[in-house]
């Protein structure tokens, strides 16, 4: 059977089973999806097994394959170490590389790393995803490669580096009736209609937490999926908006918006940098995530600024 395979097909074979997907799997492989339909046949005359079965409108992994995947994963990881003597040059350097975070991360840092692959790495396409809660389990399927999102934790089974961290505050138009009061209280918080930003993972839910154990609940009046559109509607109405610090402090300096530290103790929000342990030892990963980890601590608009 050996004489039979070589390390593209065995790829198409890893992508195929992380994926269950064909023509995101040929996406991936950038090849076309009549390509990766006759990899899949060979691969399931060599394996003896149909590999891949459908399960309503989706494919699903047989057992035999969900085995054979974690052995693939084996095998060219350390096909890939034969040649990590090699060094690493950034220049030359030419993959599609999927970033996934906020779309807050989106607008004011992605920028940023997109500057610094212009200059140092032209090569390299970059796709950026927005973060779904979800996503945390499927980071492997989803083809992410690098992702950035608030978590109470560690995510577990991932690779991650703490970035930073701060707490919630309250947002509002600059001259809200709540900015004129020397002193405020929770009430005055959930006495006023709010918005909630829905993209890119939780922001708010430990205020959430915190109101509810004193007795109290926010009215969510608006939901948007965006920071642009928030920022226009706390404007132009007395909608309230509870967010990190370090975005409340960026975007009051792009908008007419004021900010305050809320009346009650929540607890802090901590981002982190993530991505699959396979990527762990993986020179040109390796490279991409410390850069973009250098522009989330430094970037005047990241957390790195609190």
């Amino acid at each position: 059977m050996i004489n039979h395979i070589n390390l593209n097909l065995l790829r198409s074979l890893q992508v195929l089973l992380e994926e269950c997907h064909v023509s995101r799997a040929a996406q991936r492989l950038n090849i076309t999806q009549s390509a990766v339909s006759r990899q899949l046949a060979q691969l399931r005359t060599l394996c003896d097994d149909p590999l891949l079965v459908r399960n309503g409108n989706v494919l699903v992994a047989t057992p035999r394959a969900q085995v054979l995947l974690s052995r693939v994963n084996s095998l060219l990881t350390q096909a890939d170490e034969l040649f990590s003597d090699i060094p690493f040059a950034p220049d030359i350097w030419q993959q599609e590389f999927v970033f996934s975070s906020s779309d807050y991360v989106a607008q004011f840092i992605v920028p940023e790393v997109v500057s610094l692959l212009s200059q140092q790495a032209p090569l390299v396409d970059l796709t950026y995803r927005l973060w779904q809660p979800d996503y945390l389990t499927q980071i492997q399927s989803t083809g992410i490669d690098l992702a950035s999102t608030m978590l109470a934790q560690p995510p577990e089974q991932l690779s991650s580096i703490l970035i930073g961290q701060d707490n919630s505050v309250c947002l509002m138009r600059e001259h809200h009736p709540l900015m004129a009061k020397s002193l405020w209280c929770s009430d005055d918080i959930v006495g006023f209609p709010h918005l909630k930003v829905t993209g890119g993972g939780d922001k708010d839910s430990h205020a959430d937490f915190a109101l509810s154990a004193l007795g109290l609940k926010r009215r969510i009046a608006v939901k948007v999926p965006f920071f642009s559109a928030a920022v226009n509607a706390l404007q132009s109405s007395d909608l309230l908006m509870i967010v990190p610090e370090h975005i409340a402090i960026n975007l009051a300096k792009q908008a007419p918006l004021s900010y305050r530290s809320l009346p009650f103790e929540t607890t802090a929000h901590l981002y982190w940098l993530m991505w699959h342990p396979k990527f762990d030892q993986d020179k040109a990963h390796t490279w991409m995530r410390n850069n973009v980890l250098q522009v989330m601590q430094h970037s005047p608009f990241s957390i790195g600024m609190i």
